[in-house]
């Protein structure tokens, strides 16, 4: 870096010396036009000869001169190359010297910044920092979601906590763009799972409750375990048909199973070497969710889990860290599960051109490649509707659609 930053200016000092704002090479005419108008009378000699011979002595004397001249330009081009490389090399050395600082300047900042850092990659050489300035460190790296703030206004009662008690870091993702996390909560150990479900918001119950065709049935899938939502009599138990399957289609149900649990490669190995063990089928079992808490449940940190509601909305649960309560956590149970982290909601766009923000929204739509499908008013029409205005087709749901 150095080394092209002096160089540049190297190269735009040879360009200003290469056009200077004199002409020296107009010495030489006029060199030549002085010393014809010093001898006037060689040209106007009666003899040849003494022409000649004076023309002879000028030339002499003019290639002497132009010699001493070049030989005295060369010296100082000479003179002048050195000085310009002595001025290059300190240039160059000045210029080595203040990047040798500024790195010196950004490892310090690299090294400061890395005490905060969560990456497991930079391993940080606990044998070099001295023993105090390790427990300063360790003070600063605070938990992300230790340190929640939640209002009092929202807090109807104070329930002191349990001890021993932990506290789990549970996130829920969309139901159609999977890998987007939803929203991210802290819940107690001793809490029910209906405390965590009435705390999931879905745009899908909101959609269903306008239609009139809400339905409050629901179940985690927990490792072995169906948590049934049964604390409405009218609800359906969705746990059920799937036992009923596995009873009625145990081949099929074991074959779905271990493809599940082998992936796309232990299928290719078992087609090559063939089936080499035997698996079987968990003992799933129901339970009901207003009475089973999350340290009843033996789960496991990082797996996917199923949540579904509404009949075929699913949502990917994941519990991603489980601790011991500390002091500054809230202490009021009632206060949990506390929403750490929210998506944004951001205005629908229509399905179909993705340009305008919707203002209808069907269900059940035969043509929509969704369901619900979103529309703003020209596409709706444009679908929906003939050229002489009559409706084309009728057996689905329509709704206005307002963003909130």
């Amino acid at each position: 870096m150095a080394m092209k930053e002096a160089f540049q200016d190297q190269e735009l000092l040879d360009c200003s010396e290469q056009h200077p704002e004199g002409q020296p090479n107009s010495g030489h005419e006029d060199g030549r036009g002085a010393t014809s108008q010093e001898h006037p009378n060689l040209e106007n000699s009666a003899s040849q000869g003494e022409a000649s011979n004076g023309l002879e002595c000028i030339n002499g004397l003019h290639s002497k001169k132009t010699a001493r001249t070049s030989s005295t330009k060369n010296s100082k081009k000479r003179t002048r190359n050195e000085e310009n490389s002595q001025a290059l090399e300190h240039s160059y050395m000045g210029k080595v010297d203040e990047i040798v600082k500024i790195k010196l300047k950004q490892d310090e900042d690299k090294e400061a910044a890395r005490l905060h850092s969560f990456n497991a990659i930079c391993k940080i050489d606990e044998g070099v920092v001295p023993p105090m300035e390790r427990v300063e460190r360790l003070q600063t790296l605070r938990l992300t979601n230790s340190a929640v703030k939640v209002k009092s206004s929202d807090l109807q009662e104070n329930m002191p906590v349990l001890y021993p008690e932990i506290v789990l870091c549970v996130e829920v993702y969309h139901n159609v763009r999977r890998w987007i996390k939803a929203q991210e909560f802290l819940i107690l150990g001793r809490q029910l799972l209906t405390e965590l479900r009435d705390k999931i918001y879905c745009m899908t119950d909101r959609i269903m409750e306008k239609a009139g065709k809400h339905d409050s049935s629901g179940y985690f899938l927990i490792e072995d375990f169906f948590c049934n939502d049964s604390r409405d009599p009218t609800v359906i138990d969705y746990s059920e048909p799937i036992f009923e399957w596995l009873r009625n289609s145990k081949d099929e149900a074991l074959k779905k199973w271990e493809c599940i649990q082998a992936g796309e490669l232990g299928q290719k190995q078992k087609d090559v070497v063939g089936d080499t063990a035997i698996s079987q089928l968990p003992q799933f079992k129901a339970v009901e969710m207003q009475k089973t808490r999350f340290c009843d449940l033996k789960f496991q940190l990082g797996a996917a889990y199923l949540y579904c509601h509404q009949g075929d909305c699913k949502h990917t649960i994941v519990i991603r860290d489980m601790r011991l309560i500390h002091p500054e956590d809230v202490h009021n149970r009632a206060a949990y599960p506390i929403v750490t982290f929210q998506q944004k909601t951001r205005a629908q766009k229509c399905c179909v051109c993705n340009i305008y923000r919707a203002t209808k929204v069907t269900l059940d739509d035969k043509w929509a490649k969704e369901n619900p499908c979103y529309f703003c008013d020209n596409c709706y029409f444009l679908l929906h509707y003939s050229k002489d205005s009559s409706l084309l087709y009728s057996d689905f749901s329509v709704y206005d659609y307002h963003h909130d």
